[in-house]
């Protein structure tokens, strides 16, 4: 394992940014050994765009809506993007299906947050859904981003149960409260140089991860 090192990210987002915020707040904390180097939302106005104003990271808006089709506004994505040199992309609240060109741009050093207990309820409203199939547990992942849509290799999870008397909002902010604590987790093992992609395999202390690795509880 290689000493930690300061790594560049770039975040994107869509919204309110609390993920984003968890981030921020443990690299201005010296706990996170990264510069945000730059928060992009494709949603003009959001909370999160705030949230890296306040952190005097620079908050940049690029409305996917100004553009003619998807590649188009990913062309342009990666071009504003790369002019910050980033080791690492996040996405953090990022509502947009990414093609695999975009994927594939930056395999390896592009990681997602997904609200379930991966490959347990891909795509969106995975509260309602997992309070539906009667789970007993659920959670969050964070996996390396591919052309699959969070099909790429999951990293890590953390486990929330489902209590009685749950609806999606109380659900969804145990697993919330989780995801600020396992994105930042995720975030210093690659800095670390711990944590990379190989084809699609992910190696974790340079040993393939034969199943994803858990956070451990508070």
């Amino acid at each position: 394992m290689s000493a930690a090192r300061k790594i560049r990210l770039v975040v994107l987002i869509s919204g309110r940014g609390s993920n984003l915020q968890a981030i921020l707040d443990q690299a201005a904390s010296g706990e996170l050994p990264v510069e945000v180097a730059a928060v992009i939302s494709n949603r003009p106005g959001v909370q999160g765009l705030e949230r890296a104003r306040q952190a005097g990271v620079p908050a940049l808006e690029l409305d996917h809506q100004e553009f003619a089709d998807r590649p188009a506004f990913e062309a342009a994505l990666i071009e504003l993007m790369d002019r910050y040199q980033p080791n690492l992309v996040i996405l953090a609240g990022f509502m947009r299906v990414l093609t695999p060109g975009f994927t594939e741009h930056y395999r390896g050093r592009l990681l997602n947050i997904h609200p379930s207990l991966l490959p347990k309820f891909c795509g969106l409203h995975t509260h309602e859904r997992a309070l539906a199939a009667g789970e007993t547990e659920h959670g969050a992942s964070i996996h390396f981003v591919t052309a699959e849509l969070d099909g790429g290799p999951v990293i890590v999870q953390a486990k929330v149960p489902v209590l009685p008397g749950d609806d999606p909002d109380t659900l969804a902010a145990r697993v919330l409260e989780q995801e600020h604590r396992l994105y930042p987790l995720a975030i210093r093992w690659f800095a670390e140089g711990r944590l990379r992609l190989a084809g699609e395999q992910v190696l974790f202390d340079d040993q393939p991860l034969v199943k994803p690795l858990r956070m451990t509880p508070c």
